[in-house]
């Protein structure tokens, strides 16, 4: 699907999205409604009304990427909050194209350590 960094960071935009906006409507959303930079190459993901089609955008080196993906019997389970802009990690993301709620009750949590020296 998409090639992923740790540096790469994951934006909803909430909502429903007009899915007839190609590459140049989304990014025009990205910089103007969320407010963020379509050019860093994070993911910007989109959902429309039906909630059945993603397209997530993504600026690579030298072009944008366009990746949609439309579900013939199912839906996504797209989150609800009053908020315009939704910060995920790309686990969640991979749960959201799977069908799954982004907050998975019974995941593993990350954990995080420092060393004292």
């Amino acid at each position: 699907m998409l090639l992923t960094s740790s540096q790469m960071r994951v934006y909803l935009a909430l909502g429903n999205t007009d899915m007839r906006k190609a590459i140049n409507g989304l990014s025009i959303l990205v910089q103007e409604s969320m407010e963020l930079d379509p050019f860093s190459g994070h993911l910007f993901v989109f959902c429309n009304r039906k909630r059945n089609i993603l397209k997530i955008l993504y600026w690579d080196r030298n072009g944008f990427c366009l990746w949609s993906k439309r579900l013939e019997k199912h839906f996504f389970r797209w989150p609800e909050s009053s908020e315009d802009v939704m910060k995920i990690d790309q686990r969640e993301l991979m749960w959201l194209v799977d069908g799954l709620e982004i907050n998975q009750q019974k995941a593993h949590k990350r954990l995080s350590y420092s060393l004292l020296f």
